[in-house]
């Protein structure tokens, strides 16, 4: 299938169909609409529709799709067929939680190392992910050809990490700091700004408490 352009918004709704999907029991859905979808994530039904034909052919009237390849279609349109191999720098208490998260790999992410110059975690292990030094990092994504790279070090040492990252073969950042990282323009950069986040929701509840 060729895929159209998708906008963010989409893109955004995409793992959530599939969470959905994966969510139901296979004997009672081998089929399903954008309709059934839409309920079930309390969404519009045309909207749905719009999202699911731009990544899957196999849609069809009064009957919906088959889940199972509604399924497949998702997670190639999304990558997660294809398992990347990721590294962290930064073993602290941000960094410790996503090492122990195991729900990555429906995604499509294997977290192989993490990296920190505190001598008393190095050489240690986290969920089973060991902690190098720092300063085996470019060693370890060349010699495995790791493309991903996540930062959760202190904000002061984040474009230095960074730098070493691009240096060692990395092409994709997912950034934990609030430092706006400057990177060649081949290097993709996805920032998860918590703090701008937490002032988002804070705000939006303000302004509802004040509506009650």
């Amino acid at each position: 299938m060729i895929y159209k352009s998708i906008s963010a918004q989409t893109l955004k709704r995409l793992p959530v169909y599939l969470d959905l999907l994966n969510s139901l029991p296979a004997d009672k859905f081998t089929f399903i609409s954008a309709t059934t979808i839409a309920e079930a994530l309390r969404l519009n039904d045309v909207q749905v529709r719009k999202d699911l034909a731009l990544i899957s052919s196999g849609g069809r009237p009064k009957i919906g799709y088959q889940t199972k390849n509604l399924i497949y279609d998702i997670e190639k349109f999304l990558g997660y067929d294809n398992v990347d191999s990721a590294v962290l720098a930064g073993a602290g208490s941000l960094g410790r939680a996503l090492l122990s998260y195991d729900g990555f790999s429906k995604y499509g992410l294997d977290i192989v190392a993490a990296f920190d110059v505190d001598e008393t975690i190095i050489d240690t292990t986290i969920n089973g992910k060991q902690v190098l030094s720092s300063d085996k990092l470019n060693t370890l994504c060349s010699r495995m050809k790791v493309r991903i790279g996540i930062i959760t070090v202190p904000a002061p040492y984040a474009q230095e990490i960074c730098d070493q990252m691009v240096k060692s073969g990395i092409l994709a950042i997912w950034n934990f700091t609030t430092v706006t990282l400057k990177v060649p323009d081949t290097i993709l950069v996805q920032n998860e700004d918590i703090a701008f986040s937490l002032a988002k929701l804070s705000k939006n509840l303000s302004n509802r408490l004040n509506i009650l």
